[in-house]
């Protein structure tokens, strides 16, 4: 089993930077997985922000290329979500997701709201 805990989350203006980090742990070995994030706003359905896969190459999901990052840490079982230029429209819980060729895992979520 395996246990994925966002953390970072929080309250911003437009155009800040915030950063979101992923913490696994359980019985896995890192490199099986890819890892992802998705974000889902009030009233919306959850959808695709970042992912990066096991050897390192990521995609990003179309409204939020250029301005967020997504990185990983295999010596820490780590993945990150380095977030900028923040708008409105980033407002929503996001979720990291791990996922093998066999299995897939979700975090619980961690609340970002950007707001004036």
């Amino acid at each position: 089993q395996v246990q994925l805990v966002e953390s970072g989350g929080g309250l911003v203006r437009p155009g800040e930077s915030l950063s979101l980090s992923c913490a696994l742990s359980g019985r896995f070995f890192f490199g099986d997985y890819s890892m992802n994030w998705y974000r889902q706003a009030p009233g919306e359905q959850r959808e695709f922000v970042a992912i990066i896969d096991n050897h390192g190459r990521t995609a990003y999901g179309d409204a939020v290329k250029g301005r967020f990052t997504i990185s990983r840490d295999n010596a820490k079982n780590m993945a990150y979500l380095q977030m900028t230029s923040l708008r409105p429209a980033d407002t929503g819980v996001y979720y990291c997701k791990a996922v093998s060729y066999n299995s897939e895992y979700w975090g619980s979520g961690t609340l970002v709201t950007v707001s004036s």
